[in-house]
Formats: C-alpha cells, sequence, structure tokens
C-alpha cells in the first residue's frame, strides 16, 4: 500500500527561482559573463504538504521491513509538526492507531493538521521530554515508536531508489550548470542532509552541501566546535528545523559548510520569497533561502558561474497566523525588517552584507 502510494505521486517540481538577469558581469575587459542559477526543490507538492512526507514514508517502510510494526500495531511519534502529519496519513493508510507525543503548547492548528489525518495528539509539560514520553507510550500501548531523530538517516535508501538526492540531480540534467555548486537544507532530524551528503559523495560530484540552522540550535554550534555533547536551553522558533540537542541522524562529516541564520532574516526571506514566487512559502524555506542567497553573492563575487539547489519543504499558509503574523513576531521579539532590506539591496545588486 505505501508503495502504491509512492507511484501515484509524481516526483516533486524542480523550480527556477527568478533572479534579476543584470547581475551578470565581465570579468576584466574580454572575460566571460558570469551566469549562476537557484533551483527549489518543490516538496509542498506531497499529499500531505511537506518535505516530511519521504519521511515519514521511509520510517514506515524501514519499521514494516524489520518487523516493528504489525497489522494492530500502536505506532507513536515524538513530533508536533509536518513529521507528525505525514506519519499520520500513512498510519491511517495502513488503517492503525497513530499518537503524536508533542509539547501542551503546541498551537492549535498544528494539533488540527494532524488530528485531520486520523492522528491522535497526547502532550507533556515540556519539549525535552517528547522523546521519554514517546517510548514510554508505544511501551504502554504494546506499539512502537518511530523515533524520527534516531532513524531518519537510517531508514532512507542514500545511494538512490529515487530519494530526494537523485531526484534532483536527475531532474538538473538538462539546466545549464547540472552539477549544482551548492544543494542548501536546514537540519531537523538531520535525515535530509545525510541523504544528500551521503548520495553527492557516492556519485563523486563536485557539490557542496551547506547545512543552515537556525538560533536556538545545537547544530551550527556543535559542528563549529566538533562536538556531539552540546545542549541548548530554550526551543527553536523555526517550525521544523533546528533542535537542542545534536540528534543521532545528523551526520556532520557530510556536510560541507553551515551558515547560522537569524530568526529574523528566516521570517523576511520567507515573506520576500512569498512575494516574488506569489505563494506563501515555510519558515524553514525562509532560512533556506536566506543561505542560499549569501551563497550565490559570493560566486558572483568570485567571478563563478553556476547553480545552487535548496527546498521549499512546505507551504506557508499553514503559518498565516504566526509568522505571517506581524503582532506575533513582534511577541516573540523579533524584527524582520533590517533582513528585509538586505534582500532588497541584495536583488539589486548582488551584494551581501
Amino acid at each position: 500500500m505505501i508503495e502504491a502510494d509512492a507511484r501515484r505521486s509524481a516526483d516533486t517540481h524542480l523550480l527556477r527561482y527568478p533572479l534579476p538577469s543584470a547581475w551578470g558581469h565581465r570579468l576584466g575587459a574580454n572575460g566571460p559573463k558570469v551566469h549562476v542559477e537557484l533551483y527549489l526543490k518543490d516538496e509542498t507538492t506531497h499529499i500531505t504538504g511537506s518535505l516530511k512526507h519521504r519521511l515519514a514514508r521511509s520510517l514506515f517502510l524501514y519499521a514494516l521491513c524489520n518487523g516493528w510494526i504489525g497489522e494492530a500495531t500502536t505506532v507513536v511519534e515524538a513530533s508536533s509538526g509536518s513529521t507528525a502529519v505525514s506519519e499520520a496519513y500513512f498510519a491511517a493508510l495502513l488503517n492503525l492507531p497513530f499518537i503524536a507525543v508533542m509539547p501542551a503548547a503546541t498551537s492549535a492548528s498544528k494539533i488540527a493538521l494532524i488530528e485531520s489525518q486520523g492522528g491522535r495528539c497526547h502532550f507533556v509539560d515540556k519539549s525535552s521530554q517528547v522523546y521519554d514520553e514517546a517510548q514510554r507510550v508505544a511501551q504502554q500501548t504494546g506499539g512502537h515508536y518511530l523515533d524520527q531523530f534516531t532513524n531518519a538517516e537510517r531508514a532512507t535508501d542514500w545511494r538512490g531508489n529515487n530519494n530526494i538526492a537523485e531526484s534532483i540531480y536527475m531532474q538538473m540534467q538538462e539546466e545549464a550548470h547540472p552539477i549544482p555548486d551548492w544543494i542548501v537544507v536546514g537540519a531537523g532530524t538531520g535525515g535530509t542532509s545525510a541523504t544528500i551528503g551521503r548520495y553527492i559523495r557516492y556519485r563523486r560530484h563536485a557539490t557542496g552541501l551547506c547545512v543552515v540552522d537556525p538560533e536556538n540550535s545545537a547544530f551550527f554550534p556543535a559542528y563549529a566546535e566538533d562536538r556531539h555533547d552540546i545542549v541548548i536551553s530554550a526551543s527553536s522558533r523555526i517550525e521544523g528545523i533546528g533542535r537542542p540537542r545534536v540528534e543521532p541522524s545528523f551526520l556532520p562529516g557530510v556536510v560541507d559548510r553551515m551558515i547560522s541564520v537569524p530568526d529574523a532574516a528566516s521570517i523576511a526571506a520567507a515573506r520576500h520569497v512569498s512575494t516574488v514566487l506569489g505563494r506563501r512559502v515555510g519558515p524553514s524555506t525562509g532560512t533556506n533561502m536566506w543561505g542560499a542567497f549569501s551563497l550565490l553573492a559570493e560566486m558572483v563575487a568570485e567571478g563563478r558561474s553556476g547553480s545552487v539547489v535548496t527546498l521549499l519543504a512546505d507551504s506557508g499558509d499553514r503559518y498565516a497566523d504566526t509568522y505571517f503574523n506581524d503582532d506575533w513576531v513582534n511577541a516573540q521579539g523579533l524584527d524582520p525588517t533590517g533582513p528585509a532590506e538586505q534582500l532588497v539591496e541584495f536583488e539589486r545588486n548582488c551584494r551581501w552584507t
């Protein structure tokens, strides 16, 4: 049934982001013209509306093939976001009960999305309690804890089999610069960066993997300091990425570069890109785009032609009452005005300050 669902789903689109043609300039008197392109892998076209649809499918197949899920198994996950929405969909497809363990402060809109797919929500007081509570609920119900944070990098076939990395390179074949200079992704579980980074090395592509990280996340300082024991007391404010601890699925060895992105910049970029595309994109896409823009500016400054690929992870329509609501943004103590002005200047002259 899961494989049939995959066959019914067309591959997600690869969109070319409109960049100003004036960015091209000559190197010296007779130098070649610089040509850069930016592409967005649009993961919103999955039936559950986000990149996490791929992860959920892989986690269910992994659990089924390991014999952890049977005909009456209760499936449990620690998630309050898009992963839980997608996992609830696959549980319903298999007629299995699904429980998402999440903090009590989770917004009503997120709860409604999970419940709309047939899932049930179980609450804890603190976000740090979700891991142990999910394991306890699974044991209590005789069920299985999918554990996305541990199994994300294990469950996906990173060598190919139409994973997101193979799909990107297949879709880039007829482009002006078919081998991207950079692929830019965020890290929540770390599974996507692990899959893409491994695939790049397996196929020996001359592509760098850049991971962008929001505030209040352990991934960037852990990478910068080469440590795995860093714990952040606060929680990420950018839905879907950033974690207070270094999750087991995050593999720093396959990452070529990390960029720390301020939360105000993520919001400004999400709003800016939404205006350019004529459709709302989610906050983690804003984080991705901030990193991609900085790399493009670097390439142009160095006189290098090439391409950058990043992910449109989910729709911004899910965040109408948060990241696209000025009152909510102000209440978080965030001011995207400065980053928004930087983006306007960037599109004018491709300078990144």
